[in-house]
């Protein structure tokens, strides 16, 4: 067993990555395997160091290979002691890691320029202290602004020598986000952030493996429930269906159909109407801007349609056409997959996600490389996210109806059919009237925008959210009132818990420090962030996700018990809903640390209360 030289709570000076910076830093732990030492900074950073990188605070001794043109000690360390005189404002990569740390204790003289590619060693004071700048007069602040400086030129030459030299010997864990970050792209983005972060990112959904499978796996299975539920008995004991004629996966018309509604959708986002919303802070600190018009864009789809209806425009070609509308879905989104794939390979490194760049073509592509791609100020995944597939599945859903009444002879679509379509437009439009807080999800902040996105916006929803509606075209499922009244209260139940815990999360993501919600219990962490422990986020770890599964329970019923093959979305959206909650754990363990566990502790069930 290896004897450990520091001890958790031990406070010592740890090396910064790149540079030959020392800072204070406090010792969480030693992994014997690896033989590394966990510490954190006083800016919310975790590093795992060698012990060499780590020196007791009370034998360091600083040095530096110039001398300071100050003109007495007292006066220097006055200088460097001084709270105010922090580094806050430095463009250098090594001091935006410290952005609250003070000025080293010496500086090169301004005629010994020639030695600042020099190692130089330093302590610096401990960080989070207020700024003073009132304590200075305007003597000092002068000379502090050269000090400042001259001691950036050092750092960021440490940082440009030592990077590749250094890079392997050190494991990035953490990295805090400036909550003061400005809304344009900095340059001072840490290389060894983002060159560790990059790497270190986990491979989802099987790895390299497993992108060759969910590239074949999820088209085949829209396929197949759509041929599987056309059939007279759609029971699973009949499968596989028998495949029609080659030539019907095919229709002219059916392409031309969707490419028109797919641009139909674009004229209603592009025109200036609605609110332009700022998206969450990327890596580089830069904050998009989105037109959040949806409610409208579904709004006129409604109002076209109708006119359309009115005119004698026979919306049922639709479930007729079912499978070639599914077919050129998939095509267009192949396409769209591609153009993403190959405008990423000249994207700059910062706009690149890192879950997907891992060097193989086909996980990047299935993952997305790019997270944002636009084309000037137009968003394509967000575009995509909530437009031509989501405003696409009610449409689907009125043709069913249409189509139901026609063949089964009625006046007026049957209950179940009622509830499945009003259920569901209630979601498609609570979710575009709160369309903004879509900008504080995993998909828009962290997945980057490829295959998996492309095809689950533009083929998945509208053509497997819609199975329940067309399953009853052809096998309706009769509900006395009292059911129906039992089904709408479930969802109303579903839907309550659902929107409030969203509106909760999204308000306190967007301001922490809002007074509406000071009455939220939370748990600090390294991060700057906080822990919601309080409201619906003290009851379950993702209520929103609890919310989602009742909904989509009401959204089944209706169907009955006849067949499995309707029920496939709530069973579907149990499998989605645990495989994110468990890319969520990974990510919050691997960014919230101790504070993590913590919360774990105080909010034990994942989804379902008692249960999971």
């Amino acid at each position: 067993m290896p004897s450990v030289k520091y001890h958790k709570g031990d406070m010592v000076m740890g090396r910064w990555p790149g540079s030959n910076l020392y800072y204070e830093v406090k010792v969480l732990g030693f992994e014997a395997k690896s033989q590394l030492y966990t510490v954190i900074y006083k800016d919310g950073t975790e590093l795992e160091l060698k012990e060499q990188d780590i020196k007791n605070s009370y034998n360091f001794q600083p040095r530096s290979h110039s001398r300071s043109r100050s003109r007495s000690p007292g006066r220097r360390r006055s200088r460097s002691r001084s709270p105010g005189r922090s580094v806050h404002r430095s463009t250098s990569r090594v001091a935006a890691a410290a952005a609250a740390a003070a000025v080293t204790e010496s500086v090169p003289s301004s005629h010994e320029d020639a030695k600042l590619q020099e190692m130089v060693e330093v302590r610096l004071s401990p960080l989070q202290q207020p700024i003073m700048a009132a304590e200075s007069n305007r003597n000092s602040k002068h000379e502090n602004k050269e000090e400042n400086n001259t001691a950036n030129k050092v750092n960021e030459s440490e940082a440009k020598m030592e990077t590749e030299k250094n890079q392997s010997r050190y494991n990035l864990r953490r990295r805090k986000h400036d909550g003061e970050t400005k809304p344009h792209r900095l340059e001072d983005t840490n290389e060894v952030t983002s060159s560790a972060a990059t790497v270190s990112t986990p491979l989802d959904f099987g790895g390299k493996l497993g992108a060759y499978f969910w590239l074949l796996f999820l088209p085949s299975w829209v396929l197949f429930v759509i041929l599987q539920v056309n059939l007279p008995d759609p029971s699973l004991v009949n499968f596989p269906p028998p495949l029609p004629p080659l030539e019907t996966f095919w229709d002219a018309r059916a392409l031309g159909l969707v490419i028109l509604w797919i641009l139909f959708q674009v004229l209603l986002y592009i025109l200036p109407v609605g609110k332009l919303s700022e998206g969450m802070p990327l890596r580089s600190g830069e904050r998009l801007t989105y037109r959040t018009n949806g409610f409208f864009a579904i709004a006129m789809s409604a109002a076209v349609v109708a006119a359309a209806v009115h005119q004698g425009i026979d919306l049922t070609y639709i479930h007729s056409h079912f499978l070639q509308l599914a077919v050129a879905s998939f095509l267009t989104s192949v396409l769209l997959s591609v153009y993403l794939y190959i405008r990423s390979r000249y994207a700059p490194p910062d706009q690149h996600a890192l879950g997907g760049s891992s060097g193989n073509v086909a996980y990047d592509f299935f993952k997305g490389h790019e997270l944002n791609p636009r084309i000037k100020s137009f968003d394509l995944k967000f575009f995509c996210e909530m437009r031509p597939g989501l405003i696409g599945w009610c449409l689907i859903n009125f043709a069913f109806a249409l189509a139901e009444m026609e063949q089964q002879g009625l006046d007026t679509p049957s209950y179940a059919m009622i509830l499945v379509n009003a259920f569901q437009l209630l979601y498609v439009v609570d979710g575009l009237w709160n369309e903004e807080a879509i900008l504080t999800t995993m998909d828009l902040m962290h997945d980057g925008f490829g295959f998996m996105l492309a095809f689950g916006d533009l083929v998945w929803v509208p053509f497997t959210y819609t199975l329940q509606a067309y399953y009853l075209v052809s096998h309706p499922n009769e509900l006395s009132l009292a059911a129906v009244a039992a089904i709408v209260l479930l969802k109303l139940i579903g839907f309550y818990i659902f929107r409030t815990s969203n509106s909760e999360k999204n308000a306190f993501r967007r301001n922490p420090s809002d007074p509406k919600l000071s009455y939220l219990r939370t748990i600090p962490t390294a991060t700057g962030k906080s822990l919601l422990v309080s409201g619906w986020w003290g009851v379950v770890r993702h209520p929103n996700y609890l919310g989602d599964l009742i909904m989509a329970l009401a959204w089944s019923i209706p169907c009955g018990f006849s067949h499995l093959l309707p029920w496939y979305y709530m069973i579907y959206f149990i499998i989605l809903l645990v495989h994110r909650n468990s890319r969520d754990m990974s990510d919050c363990r691997r960014k919230y640390g101790s504070a993590w566990d913590e919360y774990c502790r105080t909010v034990r069930y994942r989804i379902i209360p008692r249960v999971y």
